[in-house]
């Protein structure tokens, strides 16, 4: 039986030299529920053992059921029948094995039914489901909505709903989107009202809503009349009835697993989830950055998934007397897809890390307030690379992933092409990743400010001091690549004018990316040689696209500037 847990090396790698003692401490609170639920750790090493076991589980459900019925779920897809939605058979079915395995409540506390575990481990899971079928993880393994509610909810919400998501009682969406408020969430209009009895209710139309057939949502709504902009959004529970409807189910790309609603609420009761007009800028936030981090990793298991294919395929096809595999123009693009992938792998788990970090050391601040002094300046720190690595991650991973379905397609030539074969499917289902939760124009505009404010900076000092004794000749590279980057951000800061920064900051923030990419894999590559060799092949050719955008920063070539209008308005 397949497991994909198991027949992935580089996870396997990841696991096993996870530096995460402390997230488990932290998650544990110390490890303070030992004895008191039955799968409650009693240390670290337990802890992993846990982490272990649930991911073998899963891994096997996704190789030996969940895969073998991907082609039939996007076949089938969903509809809309008397107004409700209905999965494809397979999907129902995995659905439930899911249910019946304790896995809905993943990253949840045990007091709700949860397995409590971090979102690094959670990573792991979302990588591996979606390898399977992309479409499934926005079921099967969908936390941020109930890890939501949970970090901002009322006792009384979270009591009430928790436990339901925990069983997969209950489906659940996030409702943010309108037909015109897309990526502008400030336009929405979507309102709530107070009615005589204090009660909210809910009036107007939300569309583009992914598993909005889900049994309650999270909805972004318009609470302060006559008030514009984020500040006067609220925050709002909403468990379906039949104040709402489901107008329509779309008909997409790709992720046909996946239903994509469009809403029209009347009169529909809601609560209020925390404070009133701290809708977008607190809670939205919170919520759509722990979701870019699942889109991540839904990225990275369509890349693996489309790069196993094309490798499949090259060894198998004979032409010219051998396999495709063995010309150089096609293992290049297999090494280059091979490499893309554990870039991005080691850039998640890191990322992952970070948010674990942070979310840790807040919630005990909350649990232990007279040890808050304690954990200042850590949460301040670990916020901060939150906030720049979780964009950085998504724009990353989404943009490599639709790059190697693209390639795996053109490996497998015109059988790729065809709809009886499976890197088609990852090609459709590839290209939602860099659009929903933020296009990646928008990661850019999360990312920069990190870039130009000295976090990334105070991020690549601390790489560059760690022990890398072991590749010298790759770190006097990487510093070389360093001083490009840091030459053109400080002339893209200096340049007058507000859209000379603007214009570059996508090749900024790529320049970034590479370098704490090169400094992941050289620390990866202290434990094994293979890493050595992927570390050397990606600082190579690194350093030199860090040099070709520094060049094309510094000369100050403004020549689009200058010309777009011209040339976009006949």
């Amino acid at each position: 039986m397949e497991n994909y847990f198991h027949d992935n090396k580089d996870i396997l790698f990841h696991f096993e030299h996870m530096d995460i003692d402390r997230i488990i401490s932290l998650k544990e609170n110390d490890f303070a529920e030992a004895g008191k639920y039955p799968h409650a750790p009693v240390d670290a090493g337990d802890a992993r053992d846990s982490y272990k076991k649930i991911l073998e589980i899963i891994g096997e459900i996704c190789g030996s059921t969940l895969a073998p019925l991907a082609a039939e779920i996007d076949v089938e897809g969903v509809h809309l029948e008397n107004g409700e939605v209905v999965y494809a058979k397979g999907t129902a079915k995995v659905l439930e094995i899911f249910k019946k395995a304790d896995l809905m409540g993943f990253s949840l506390p045990r007091k709700y039914g949860g397995l409590n575990f971090p979102a690094t481990v959670l990573a792991i899971a979302a990588e591996i489901v979606a390898r399977a079928d992309a479409s499934f993880l926005n079921f099967g393994l969908q936390q941020d909505i109930a890890e939501t509610l949970n970090k901002y909810g009322s006792e009384e919400l979270k009591d009430k709903y928790l436990p339901r998501l925990c069983s997969g009682e209950f489906g659940s969406s996030m409702i943010l989107t309108e037909p015109d408020a897309g990526s502008d969430l400030q336009a929405v209009t979507l309102k709530a009202h107070q009615g005589p009895n204090g009660n909210w209710y809910l009036n107007g139309v939300k569309r583009f809503i992914t598993n909005g057939c889900g049994t309650i949502g999270l909805v972004l709504s318009r609470s302060e009349e006559g008030s514009p902009g984020a500040r006067g959004l609220s925050f709002f529970l909403y468990e379906r009835d039949e104040h709402m409807k489901i107008r329509r189910v779309e008909n997409k790309l790709g992720i046909h697993g996946s239903p994509t609603c469009e809403l029209q609420f009347t009169n529909a009761p809601a609560y209020l989830v925390g404070e009133r007009k701290r809708g977008l800028t607190k809670y939205t936030m919170w919520l759509m950055n722990s979701a870019r981090l699942g889109i991540a990793a839904q990225a990275l298991g369509i890349a693996e998934a489309a790069y196993r294919e094309a490798d499949k395929y090259a060894k198998e096809r004979i032409q010219f007397g051998q396999p495709v595999r063995e010309f150089p123009a096609v293992f290049e693009m297999l090494t280059e897809m091979k490499i893309c992938i554990e870039a991005g792998r080691t850039l998640m788990y890191e990322t992952a890390r970070i948010v674990d970090l942070k979310e840790g050391l807040d919630h005990m601040s909350e649990l232990h307030p007279e040890r808050s002094p304690e954990f200042k300046s850590d949460l301040k720190n670990y916020t901060r690379l939150a906030s720049m690595f979780t964009p950085m991650a998504k724009m990353y991973n989404t943009e490599m992933a639709n790059k190697i379905a693209n390639d795996a397609i053109q490996i497998q030539g015109g059988t790729g092409y065809m709809r009886e074969f499976n890197v088609e499917r990852h090609y459709r289902d590839a290209r939602i990743t860099n659009i929903y939760e933020g296009t990646t124009q928008l990661q850019v505009v999360a990312a920069i400010g990190g870039v130009t404010s000295g976090v990334a900076a105070a991020v690549l000092d601390e790489f560059e001091a760690e022990d890398n004794s072991h590749c010298p000749e790759l770190l006097k590279i990487v510093q070389k690549a360093r001083n490009n980057f840091e030459k053109a951000l400080i002339h893209a800061k200096g340049v007058e004018g507000s859209q000379f920064l603007d214009y570059h900051a996508r090749r900024i923030v790529e320049m970034a990316i590479d370098l704490i990419q090169s400094f992941l894999l050289m620390r990866d590559a202290k434990y094994a040689d293979r890493k050595m060799k992927i570390a050397e092949t990606f600082i190579r050719k690194m350093s030199t696209r860090v040099e070709m955008n520094m060049n094309f920063i510094v000369s100050e070539d403004s020549t689009l500037l200058k010309n777009y209008s011209s040339i976009l308005n006949e």
